[in-house]
């Protein structure tokens, strides 16, 4: 069982950056590919980037270039760096646990956090 606690979302302005965690419990973490995903209010929510056990990452096209994903397994957390933030990027923000390998269908992943709010003001 892993456990997962999202947290560094807050307000931010046009052009700024976050950086938002991703916590887990339980010693296999690092056996684990971590995806974050996001909803935004009245959609889908939707895959943002993944990365392997082996340290591969993917993006989503509307990402790719300006988010940054890394993980450090010795403290079992999963970073996801936002830079040059738009609008658009204003959503809910959730990070996943499941298989080995970077994924990107929800259905893939078997742990959840309970998310973290991103707002971009224009």
């Amino acid at each position: 069982q892993v456990q997962l606690v999202e947290s560094g979302g807050g307000l931010v302005q046009a052009g700024g950056s976050l950086r938002l965690s991703c916590a887990a419990s339980g010693r296999t973490f690092s056996m684990y590919a971590v995806g974050w995903f996001r909803q935004a209010p009245g959609k889908e929510r939707e895959f943002v980037g993944t990365i392997g056990t082996g340290g591969m990452t993917y993006y989503a096209d509307s990402v790719k270039g300006r988010f940054t994903i890394s993980r450090d397994n010795a403290k079992n957390t999963v970073y996801l760096q936002m830079n040059s933030l738009k609008p658009e990027d204003t959503a809910v923000y959730y990070c996943a646990a499941g298989g080995s390998s970077a994924r990107i269908r929800r259905s893939e992943y078997d742990y959840w956090g309970q998310g973290t709010q991103v707002t971009v003001s224009s």
